[in-house]
C-alpha cells in the first residue's frame, strides 16, 4: 500500500480529495501514521492498481520518473522483501540493516506508547466489561494483584470502607455497600439461610462486586 499523500507530492498534484474520489473504493484504506511532530494522525493509503490511476493523473513530467522509480526499484523490492526503504539501494547490507531495525524500533515504541495511553478498560475489555458474574470481594483483590496492584481482601475491604464504597459502622450492616454504590450497580448483596443448632434460621448476607464494579475498580487502581 502506498500514502496518497506522499505520492500526489511527489506526483505535484495539489488536490489529493480529488484524485481520491476518482480512486477504486477497493483498493482505498486509512491507517495510523506519526507526523514529523510526533502525533499519531490517519494517512490514506491506496493499492498497486490505484496508484497507477493516480500517477495517470498527472501530467507533470515527474510522473514519468516517479512510475520509473516505483516499478523498477520500489514494487521489485516490496514483492522481494515485504517492504522498502527510500534509498536503499545505495545502502550497505549493514547500513540497511540498521535503518530497517531503526524503523521497528519506532514502531515498537508508537505501539508502547498507544499501549500506555490505552484505558485499563481497554486493556481488559474481554475479561471485565463484558462480565455478568458477581464475585467476592476477596476474588476482586485477586484480579487486581494479578494485574499489577499491591493489594489482598483484608486491605481491600479496608480501601472500600474509607473511601464509602461499604458501611464502616459496626453492626449487621458492617461491609454492606452503601446507598451511593448500590445506586452506582457496583456490588451485588447475596443472601443465603443457615439452620441454627437450635432449629431457628439465620440470614447469611454477603457483599459481591458486579461486573461494572469490577471494571469501575479496576479503572480506579489503575489509572
Amino acid at each position: 500500500m502506498f500514502c496518497l499523500a506522499d505520492v500526489c507530492k511527489a506526483l505535484e498534484i495539489t488536490h489529493v480529495t480529488d484524485v481520491k474520489k476518482r480512486l477504486k473504493k477497493d483498493g482505498v484504506g486509512t491507517a495510523e501514521v506519526i507526523d514529523s511532530i510526533g502525533r499519531t494522525q490517519r494517512a490514506t493509503f491506496v493499492n498497486e492498481g490505484n496508484l497507477y490511476k493516480t500517477i495517470f493523473q498527472s501530467r507533470k513530467e515527474s510522473a514519468e520518473k516517479f512510475t520509473d522509480w516505483v516499478t523498477s526499484e520500489v514494487l521489485p523490492s516490496i514483492r522481494k522483501n515485504g517492504g522498502y526503504i527510500a534509498g536503499q539501494e545505495n545502502m550497505s547490507d549493514d547500513e540497511l540493516m540498521a535503518k530497517a531495525l531503526m524503523v521497528a524500533q519506532n514502531k515498537i515504541a508508537e505501539r508502547d506508547k498507544q499501549i500506555e495511553r490505552m484505558k485499563p478498560k481497554e486493556i481488559f475489555a474481554d475479561a471485565v466489561s463484558a462480565s455478568h458474574t458477581s464475585i467476592l470481594v476477596g476474588d476482586m483483590a485477586k484480579l487486581l494483584k494479578q494485574n499489577g496492584v499491591d493489594i489482598g481482601q483484608k486491605r481491600l475491604f479496608e480501601w472500600l470502607r474509607e473511601n464509602g464504597y461499604l458501611i464502616k459502622r459496626k453492626g449487621s450492616d458492617w461491609n454492606m455497600p452503601t446507598q451511593k454504590s448500590m445506586e452506582m450497580g457496583l456490588f451485588d448483596i447475596k443472601e443465603s439461610t443457615v439452620n441454627n443448632p437450635d432449629g431457628s434460621v439465620r440470614i447469611n448476607r454477603t457483599t459481591k462486586v458486579t461486573g461494572k464494579g469490577q471494571q469501575y475498580f479496576i479503572n480506579k487502581f489503575l489509572r
